[in-house]
Parts: C-alpha cells; structure tokens; sequence
C-alpha cells in the first residue's frame, strides 16, 4: 500500500545580508532537499520584505514559499536542516488541510 502523502507549506526567511549566489545557493538547497525526498509542487519567491520585528539586528529578509507533498515524517528533517542552516533568519512548515 502506497504510504499516504499530506501537503505542506514551507516558508523560508533568508537574510538579506547574503550576497545573491548565497541567497541563490540556500534556495538551491532546500529546493533539491524537496525534491529527493518529496513532491515539490511549486517555490514562490516573495522577494525582500520588511520584517515586523528585528532578528539578528536585521530589518529585512527574502521570503521563499516552497508547496510540496510528503510522508508525515520529513518535515521534522526539514525543520531541523533550516534551523541549522547559516543565513536562515526563521522558517515555518504548514500542514495544509486536503
């Protein structure tokens, strides 16, 4: 039986200090992250947005909307990569509801 797959939404906020081959190279990561492991359906790019409140002493951050579907156990491995990757100011996964 084919395991059930939920649809998820994952937003990325990505320093706007980084250069744009850094910030290409983050997108990139995640991106091919998604894909080995699930099923990406779509990466929205919102472009540079003025934070409500200051993290690491920054006003600013590009936002990343990637949709994807997957098994109920990749997201905890997708949360953990973004917690630990270097010019992640904040991320957040979403179960959508089907």
């Amino acid at each position: 039986m084919a395991e059930i797959k939920h649809s998820y939404e994952f937003m990325l906020v990505i320093s706007s200090k980084l250069s744009e081959d850094s910030i290409g190279g983050v997108i990139n990561k995640f991106k091919e992250l998604i894909e080995k492991n699930a099923q990406l359906e779509n990466i929205d790019k919102w472009g540079k947005r003025k934070l409500a409140y200051l993290i690491n002493k920054e006003s600013e951050g590009i936002y990343i909307l990637f949709n994807f579907k997957s098994n109920s156990e990749f997201p905890a491995e997708l949360d953990r990569i973004s917690k630990i990757t270097d010019g992640i100011l904040r991320s957040l996964i979403v179960k959508k509801e089907n």
